[in-house]
């Protein structure tokens, strides 16, 4: 396990230290909620578009049980697991770039697991509609989760276990709303 962590670390100090105080301000933008309204607004025109309109606000229900369920679970685990986060570690601060801070843990990132939850949920439901947005909703969420490696918030491991988290979620509760809306 102390391999593990220790590899983490590494990781994490090497994508870290890959920042520039340059685009810092773009990564800020790009880790915060506000920045992606638009993207969001866009998503929710293409589910608008592409379910019928009896069956819309049980998608939109399911969605927000989802990111709900996603946000909330990652703030069960880092109240359970007790991570430091990478800018709350003593053997770390010295050694990486820190760019913003968050609360005490980290373990697991809340924002890789909503985005990849999205991403599985919407592929699922609507994907095959699109022909390039499960590519996008993928390159999306990648860009959101490594943000918080790059502000020193997050380990990789953090992101790769949100991420997978939020994935499986979306697969579990979209296969769930399409029985829901077989039904209706």
């Amino acid at each position: 396990m102390n391999e593990l962590i220790s590899l983490d670390q590494q990781l994490l100090l090497f994508l870290n230290g890959l920042g520039n105080s340059t685009f810092d301000p773009f990564w800020l933008l790009v880790t915060g909620k506000w920045f992606w309204i638009p993207f969001y607004v866009i998503l929710l025109y293409l589910v608008y578009k592409t379910v019928p309109r009896k069956k819309l606000i049980f998608v939109l229900i399911f969605i927000a049980i989802g990111i709900t369920i996603s946000d909330q679970l990652a703030s069960v685990f880092k109240h359970g697991v007790e991570r430091l986060r990478p800018c709350h570690d003593p053997l770390l601060i010295e050694k990486m770039r820190m760019v913003i801070c968050g609360g005490k843990y980290g373990f697991y990132s809340a924002h890789a697991s909503s985005s990849f939850f999205l991403v599985s949920f919407l592929t699922i439901l609507i994907g095959k509609n699109y022909k390039y947005l499960p590519y996008i909703l993928v390159f999306w969420a990648c860009i959101v989760s490594y943000s918080r490696i790059y502000v020193g918030v997050h380990y990789p491991g953090d992101v790769a276990f949100g991420a997978a988290v939020g994935f499986l979620l979306g697969g579990v509760i979209a296969n769930l709303t399409k029985k829901v809306l077989a039904k209706k």
